[in-house]
């Protein structure tokens, strides 16, 4: 079980190096006019038309506490599906790198910061040449979202 696989696809956000299980993305598309939605809150950035389906957008910078920043030629929207495929939101990343076979022993427990903290949306972590990747559970990462608001 140990030396099992699991694939990620990985993306950077603010210089580092983050995760997302592959069973839960849909797709990537190239940034694209994002209409804002009003009343909601700063990290989601409104909807857009993605082959007419309206899909709610994220920035997930701002849903992470870092800052905001210009749009490169790299950022892109990454659709993941929750609540196993009833939902569909688009995170907008900074750039995505690759995705990555790792083998579940290689995935380590997320170390014990301040008990007040709440990194119930990290699934784990794995060392690499460059330092350390978060992966991220997106189902605790975007609780509540396409619901009430967001």
């Amino acid at each position: 079980m140990e030396q099992e696989e699991v694939r990620y696809l990985t993306f950077t956000l603010n210089g580092d190096e983050y995760g997302i299980h592959i069973s839960k993305i849909s797709e990537i598309v190239r940034m694209m006019p994002v209409t804002p939605v009003p009343g909601i809150s700063d990290d989601v950035k409104g909807v857009v038309n993605l082959r007419g389906r309206v899909i709610p957008v994220v920035d997930l910078r701002l849903r992470l506490c870092f800052e905001a920043t210009e749009h490169t030629d790299r950022t892109c929207i990454i659709i993941v599906e929750i609540e196993t495929g009833k939902k569909r939101i688009g995170i907008i990343v900074d750039a995505v790198s690759e995705v990555m076979n790792i083998k579940r022993k290689d995935i380590e427990a997320v170390p014990v910061f301040d008990a007040h903290a709440d990194l119930s949306f990290i699934s784990g972590m794995t060392r690499s040449e460059g330092g350390v990747k978060i992966l991220l559970d997106v189902e605790k990462l975007l609780e509540g979202m396409g619901s009430n608001g967001g």
